[in-house]
């Protein structure tokens, strides 16, 4: 049986903090047995893949006040391929930053408003509070609670299009 919507998660994550939340958010999706949750490395994401969705959730972490290198070339090579063709989708964001994280949203939405998508939840951001060299390019650990809110974004995307909400 082939699912009826499917939701996909494309992140990027050097030091491991948007890993466990794109992970976080994804398990909480696949409570929704009728939905297929895709969870792809930006890298290897493409166009195919974002024709195929029916909502996306989009994780980066915050790098020098803007979106991760890697999520960027994601958009640059899948942009133009579904322009016009994804309209309304649903969408939203969860980004792993230092200290504020609202750029890096704020650059996800105006791409999504250039897609035409439809934004079902604020921007989900967790601070690392990481402002050193060193904190920065350490391994993070994100917590349970914030973890928790990943899961529960993962889930109410997933129910959502499940129940065509959205």
């Amino acid at each position: 049986m082939t699912a009826s919507k499917s939701l996909l998660i494309v992140y990027h994550s050097m030091t491991g903090g948007t890993r466990q939340m794109a992970e976080a958010a994804h398990a909480g999706a696949m409570a929704d047995a009728g939905i297929e949750v895709r969870l792809l490395q930006a890298a290897q994401a493409g166009p195919g893949d974002v024709l195929a969705a029916d909502g996306f959730l989009f994780a980066s972490p915050e790098n020098l006040a803007a979106i991760s290198g890697q999520l960027k070339d994601f958009f640059d090579r899948t942009y133009y391929a579904v322009l016009d063709q994804i309209n309304g989708r649903p969408y939203a964001s969860l980004i792993c930053a230092g200290s504020d994280g609202h750029n890096a949203a704020r650059q996800i939405e105006r791409i999504a408003t250039g897609w035409r998508l439809k934004p079902v939840a604020e921007p989900l951001i967790v601070c690392t509070h990481a402002q050193t060299p060193q904190a920065i390019l350490a391994p993070k650990q994100i917590g349970d609670d914030d973890l928790a809110r990943c899961r529960e974004l993962g889930e109410a995307m997933a129910t959502g299009l499940s129940l065509g909400v959205f």
